[in-house]
Formats: structure tokens, C-alpha cells, sequence
């Protein structure tokens, strides 16, 4: 496989419309955090993509290590659109790359009969971890919404590009306080197309990244509720520090 930018999931151009179906009752937008948030195009804090997409993540991972990722999704949609749930994990062998920061990542997407194909990923310099879960939540929510997955894949851009909040924070790890940030996006709510959305207008997206934890990524949460605070889905990635 050749190199591939984590960036490139969200540069597809074009963006066709979603499909017909019927609409559901919103739900209120989430209020946001009021404590210490900031626009990720401050000058004060990082750009949203860039941290996510665009950083040199794998270089504190030595080459001959595992990552390994807990997932989980669930859904309380009767007839189950998303399927039963699924509690997993991904695995990232490392190896050393052509550069210095690169690796060459072999993956194990989830196990048994959940395996999904997935990489091997050569010579990259981010984290491929945070592509792979992307594109397995946009498969399945294109899906249960009947709609173009690249209209989706657009929608996550222009949020992380033009409203995303990125607010600095502290995180434990290995019985440690260590810096981090949280960004997040609701990059539907304002969408023309949300009354479509059957529901999922108020999907949040949120990640959570450390320089200090290796790969850099520490947890990804997709989340959706009606307006009942009933579930639609949850979704979460994130970093187990113990495994091997």
C-alpha cells in the first residue's frame, strides 16, 4: 500500500445531497463547556485538523511496540440499525519507516468474526488509528441514514475546519497529570440539510490527543441522543496504556 496522509479522509471534494428521508423531532443543541473553551483559529491554541490530522503522531512510538485501542459501539434504535453492540479492540503493530518520525503499522482491526481488512499503513508519520475509526463510523452512519458517505466526510471537515473548539486540559496517565486537548464539533446542527438527518443533526464528535501518550491519541467519542435522551449512538475509541 502506499503512503497515505491522514488527512486525506477529509479532502474529498463535492458534496451531493443526502437522501431522501423522513425527519425526526431535533435534538436541543449540547450546551457547550464553559470552562476554558476557545476557537480552534485563535492564535492561542492549535488548529483542530492540523493536531488531528497533520502531526508527526507515531514519533514517540518505538518501532517493535504494539498500540493497542479499546472500541465500542452501541446503539438504542429499536430493530437495530447499527447491528448488537460491539465491544473490541484495534491493534497497531509498529516498525521503523523510510524517515526517522515514520512507521510502517500493520493492523488488527478488531477480532474473530468482528476482523474488519484494514492497512498494513507504510511509512507514515501520524497515527492511522484515528482513519480507521472514521471511516468504519461513516460507512456505518451512511448507512442507517441512506446518504453519500463523502457528504458526511465534508461535513466533518468544514466542522473541525470552521467550528470546532479545541480547549486545553489535563489527562492521567500511568499515574500522572500530562497535557492534552479536547476538541470537539457538532458539525451538523447548522447543516441545511439536517432536518434529514433522521435524529443524528446533534451528533458530537470529540477526541482527545497528548504528546505524552504514545501515538499521541488518547479517545474518540461519537455521540448522538433525541430528544428523550435516548441513545442513537456511542461510539468510542480509546488508548489502553496496559495492554501489550
Amino acid at each position: 500500500m502506499k503512503p497515505v496522509t491522514l488527512s486525506a479522509l477529509l479532502m474529498l471534494s463535492g458534496a451531493p445531497a443526502l437522501a431522501q428521508t423522513p425527519p425526526t423531532t431535533p435534538a436541543p443543541p449540547a450546551t457547550p463547556d464553559a470552562s476554558a473553551v476557545t476557537k480552534a483559529s485563535t492564535a492561542t491554541t492549535p488548529d483542530a485538523s492540523d493536531l488531528l490530522f497533520e502531526q508527526p503522531q507515531m514519533k514517540n512510538v518505538p518501532p517493535g511496540s504494539k498500540l493497542t485501542y479499546d472500541y465500542l459501539r452501541r446503539s438504542g434504535i429499536s430493530k437495530g440499525p447499527f447491528g448488537p453492540p460491539l465491544n473490541d479492540t484495534i491493534k497497531l503493530g509498529i516498525e521503523p519507516g523510510n524517515a526517522a518520525e515514520n512507521r510502517n503499522i500493520r493492523v488488527e482491526m478488531f477480532s474473530g468474526a468482528n476482523r474488519f481488512p484494514a492497512g498494513p499503513f507504510e511509512d507514515m508519520p501520524g497515527n492511522p488509528v484515528m482513519t480507521l475509526f472514521l471511516e468504519h463510523h461513516l460507512m456505518d452512519l451512511a448507512r442507517v441514514l441512506m446518504a453519500n458517505p463523502r457528504y458526511i466526510k465534508n461535513a466533518i471537515r468544514k466542522g473541525l475546519r470552521d467550528n470546532a473548539t479545541v480547549t486545553p486540559m489535563q489527562i492521567d496517565y500511568k499515574g500522572q497529570k500530562v497535557d492534552a486537548w479536547r476538541i470537539e464539533t457538532q458539525p451538523f446542527l447548522d447543516d441545511k440539510m439536517k432536518e434529514r438527518m433522521r435524529g443524528f443533526e446533534n451528533l458530537k464528535y470529540t477526541f482527545v490527543t497528548s504528546a505524552a501518550v504514545p501515538g499521541e491519541l488518547v479517545s474518540i467519542e461519537a455521540s448522538s441522543k433525541n430528544a428523550e435522551g435516548g441513545e442513537l449512538l456511542q461510539e468510542n475509541l480509546s488508548y489502553d496504556p496496559n495492554a501489550g
